[in-house]
């Protein structure tokens, strides 16, 4: 079966600045392994894939890939499939708010018309930040070669994509860093950052 797809791009009103996404209109029918055979065939950092809604206040359902697995939830995804969604022809519920269906629940989009064009709005999901347990943090720390002094704060932060944030001592700690990238892999996301000097 044929299934129509796109590619938006995402962040910008300049074609090809910002971030691309690809869209398949079409997806019902497909397995899980299927979308994510698609979404390692285009090599981007999100694909997406809309479905007819399971939640009857939602316009549509999206499942957004990476080349490596599924998100709950995504900033460019949710904005280009929203585009691509209306583009393709798909009216909204409620005038000027698309209501989005994914992984954490009911996403409303705002849609302005503006003389450029079309723009897309959402405020995301509410942060969710949880403790770490101290086994895991004294793994990746060594994983980062980043002695435990250096750290000032250390937090679960969830908002779709789940990672571990590391507030270090400064900034120089950071740029410092030639993580363990396999081990790091294998124990989870994490970010990290650091504050410059004042003035810096």
């Amino acid at each position: 079966m044929n299934r129509r797809f796109t590619q938006v791009d995402v962040f910008t009103a300049t074609p090809l600045l910002g971030n691309p996404l690809a869209v398949v209109h079409d997806a019902l029918g497909l397995s899980d392994a299927q979308m994510q055979a698609f979404a390692r065939w285009t090599n981007l950092s999100e694909t997406s894939f809309l479905l007819p809604p399971t939640d009857p206040a939602a316009d549509y359902r999206v499942r957004i890939f990476t080349p490596g697995g599924e998100l709950p939830f995504a900033g460019h995804p949710t904005l280009g499939s929203c585009h691509a969604w209306l583009d393709a022809g798909g009216v909204p519920r409620a005038a000027g708010e698309v209501v989005q269906q994914c992984g954490v629940g009911l996403v409303r989009v705002r849609v302005r018309a503006l003389p450029e064009g079309t723009r897309c709005e959402f405020a995301a999901p509410a942060l969710q930040v949880g403790e770490v347990e101290e086994d895991l943090l004294i793994a990746v720390l060594k994983a980062l070669d980043v002695p435990r002094a250096k750290v000032r704060a250390a937090q679960w932060l969830d908002n779709g994509p789940k990672w571990l944030g590391l507030l270090l001592d400064d900034a120089a700690t950071v740029l410092a860093i030639e993580p363990d990238l396999p081990v790091l892999k294998s124990l989870a996301k994490v970010g990290v950052v650091g504050p410059h000097a004042a003035g810096a």
